[in-house]
């Protein structure tokens, strides 16, 4: 029996970023039904991942991009398509899978049941391709709208945390995780050291070269400053043209070459704007605690912020360590 007519339109949206519109789990025992609707979903673009019972779709449902758009046969063998909806509702997941169950029952009792147990479609067997095809672009278009809902969260989120011109992390978030390494030091330990810098000469830079000038050396110095740190230290913009980098578990001698390959990192070229090479130079200063030194957030940045003043004081471009 011819079950399903042959259309040939594509019926995915675009691929989203948090989740793939372009894949779908089919989980049906009986090996000719799954076939036939296997072609008939390749047919539409989509890639297929089979399963021939609902254990070993509920194992493909586990691994990492598994497919959000899902068809279920009612009656399987190991875990029914019923069970499978209710299994996969109640898992804790930032990405709603959209499920449309096939089955060979009409009743209406039925229908009451499937969406109950977390199915979001329905559809009796033998059914018409171009009605599946349609309730796809339904789960298409609902999981799109999900990506974008998600796209903004992260958005969100990262905007809540880190500094819009530079990237870096906030004032906040950076004076949070000094806050953590500090507790962390005290309990294991291990040393802490922050290291402040500011941009020598800035306000010059902006005055004769304008704002937007300034923003640029601002960002390279972001850039230049996290491609020289190590990849478990912090790097935050405290403000204007000041920031802040959290080292963790570091010595003194660990420290000061870890200040000294950044002061490097940003002076040994010149920044390029425009058709504008300027040589920018930072002053830094640097503080260190671990169990036995009970210094706190604030005393550090403090002792920080001293010796940075000391830097200044002594020509710029050059690193002072607080004892």
């Amino acid at each position: 029996m011819n079950l399903i007519s042959d259309p040939m339109e594509p019926i995915t949206a675009p691929q989203g970023e948090f989740i793939r519109l372009d894949s779908v789990l089919v989980a049906d025992d009986d090996a000719i039904s799954r076939t036939v609707l296997e072609s008939h979903l390749r047919k539409w673009q989509l890639n297929v991942i089979s399963a021939k019972d609902g254990l070993y779709a509920w194992h493909e449902l586990q691994k990492e991009n598994a497919p959000s758009l899902i068809i279920l046969d009612w009656m399987m063998p190991g875990i029914s398509g019923v069970e499978l909806c209710r299994r996969i509702r109640e898992r804790k997941s930032n990405h709603y899978p959209y499920i449309i169950l096939l089955t060979a029952r009409d009743d209406k009792q039925d229908l009451v049941e499937a969406l109950d147990a977390g199915a979001d479609d329905y559809l009796t067997k033998p059914f018409d391709a171009n009605e599946l095809r349609s309730r796809l672009r339904v789960g298409s278009r609902i999981l799109s709208l999900q990506n974008e809902l998600l796209k903004k969260e992260e958005e969100l989120r990262f905007e809540a945390l880190h500094d819009r011109l530079t990237g870096l992390w906030n004032r906040e978030a950076i004076l949070n995780f000094m806050d953590r390494e500090i507790a962390r030091g005290k309990r294991s330990g291990d040393y802490a050291g922050v290291l402040m810098l500011d941009v020598d000469h800035f306000k010059s830079i902006n005055d004769n070269h304008g704002h937007l000038t300034g923003d640029a050396v601002l960002q390279e110095i972001s850039r230049r400053l996290t491609g020289g740190m190590r990849s478990y230290d912090w790097a935050g913009r405290y403000g204007g043209e000041e920031f802040l980098v959290l080292l963790c578990n570091c010595n003194p001698e660990t420290m000061a070459m870890c200040a000294e390959r950044l002061r490097e990192a940003i002076s040994s070229e010149p920044i390029r704007v425009g058709n504008l090479e300027l040589h920018v130079t930072v002053s830094m200063g640097a503080a260190l605690t671990s169990a036995d030194c009970r210094l706190d957030r604030d005393e550090m940045i403090g002792r920080a912020d001293a010796a940075l003043y000391r830097a200044k004081h002594r020509g710029r471009n050059c690193v002072e360590i607080c004892e």
